[in-house]
């Protein structure tokens, strides 16, 4: 992949972190659990596997190759052009390009980003007028195409959520991330190889993008062979990924959190570099409306019983989630308290 490195920060810029051992140290974690989800009770192993760990990879997700590879080598082609070109597109105020600062709070990694708002008919950067990010059809069109694959993803996952928590109508979770009016996001991380860690011990890594929780439904993430990414487990030990080319990944974010009264929980991950191979990855996140209201839902809740959570509108849970840092527990202000 022709993708062309970022200029080196100094150390003190980016944060370091211990690293995972494989398993977490431990044989408790049986691995990453693998979906079907056209296959025989997919519902109860989607559940299990998010109450379990708020993460999984689904297989035979139906999303043809041809539509991946297109947008890989799409951003490979935008994240090779000379920095100015790229600086164009930002920075990002949310969205647009950004080159190692994460958002307005101070957040570091060693990456370059897109972050584009798509609906159903095209994908587009708020970012300044002219900028290569939305005038690039190609991208555009890629992203277009790969965004329409990936939301389908998104729905069969919530529907099978649905199904196996006994929650109706089968679309009261998809309903909310697939109209017209839904939020959603895509993501696309480039972390070039980081001749940092040549100086590190190897108990030591360099943040990629640190750890942090997602806030919209679901999340569905896609990279190339390269690994990097790192999953909290329930007793927040930490554990690496394996990459699969041939599978999604699904994390569990914050408001599916809300909406199953905590039933199934947001999951803390981050990236570390990697010293010698680029890494490419692409994150569909599957947010409602802003008006939506994010609440749990009744058929969850016990006769009398109160959510663990207030309720909130999606759009105010986004600006929350904006002014916050990464490592925030998000939903610590909206937790009810006794």
């Amino acid at each position: 992949m022709g993708v062309l490195a970022i200029k080196p920060p100094a150390l003190d810029q980016i944060s370091l972190v211990r690293s995972a051992e494989p398993g977490g140290g431990s044989s408790s974690f049986p691995g990453v659990p693998a979906v079907d989800l056209s296959g025989p009770g997919a519902a109860a192993a989607v559940v299990d596997a998010c109450e379990r760990f708020g993460f999984f990879k689904v297989v035979n997700h139906g999303v043809p190759a041809r539509v991946v590879d297109r947008l890989e080598a799409e951003a490979a082609s935008f994240f090779a052009r000379p920095q100015a070109e790229k600086d164009a597109s930002g920075p990002a105020d949310p969205l647009g390009y950004g080159s190692k600062r994460i958002g307005r709070n101070g957040d570091t990694g060693w990456l370059e980003y897109l972050l584009l708002a798509v609906d159903h008919h095209q994908a587009a950067a708020v970012s300044k007028p002219g900028s290569p990010v939305p005038s690039s059809s190609l991208l555009r069109e890629a992203v277009s195409e790969y965004v329409g694959a990936v939301r389908g993803v998104a729905a069969r996952v919530l529907e099978a959520v649905a199904e196996g928590l006994g929650v109706a109508p089968r679309d009261a979770l998809s309903g909310m991330v697939s109209g017209a009016a839904s939020d959603g996001v895509l993501r696309v991380n480039h972390y070039p190889p980081c001749p940092l860690l040549q100086r590190l011990p190897d108990s030591c890594s360099v943040t990629g993008f640190g750890e942090h929780t997602d806030p919209q439904l679901v999340s569905v993430l896609r990279s190339n062979g390269t690994p990097g990414l790192q999953l909290a487990l329930r007793d927040g030990r930490w554990v690496p990924v394996p990459p699969d080319r041939d599978a999604f990944f699904v994390i569990v974010g914050d408001s599916l959190e809300v909406l199953t009264n905590g039933r199934l929980k947001s999951v803390r991950h981050r990236v570390v570099a990697n010293s010698l191979k680029p890494r490419v990855s692409m994150i569909y996140f599957a947010g409602p409306a802003p008006e939506q209201r994010i609440a749990p839902l009744p058929e969850l809740l016990g006769h009398g019983e109160q959510g663990v959570y207030r309720e909130f509108t999606w759009g105010d849970y986004k600006k929350a989630a904006y002014r916050s840092r990464l490592g925030d527990n998000r939903l610590d202000p909206f937790r009810r308290r006794a």
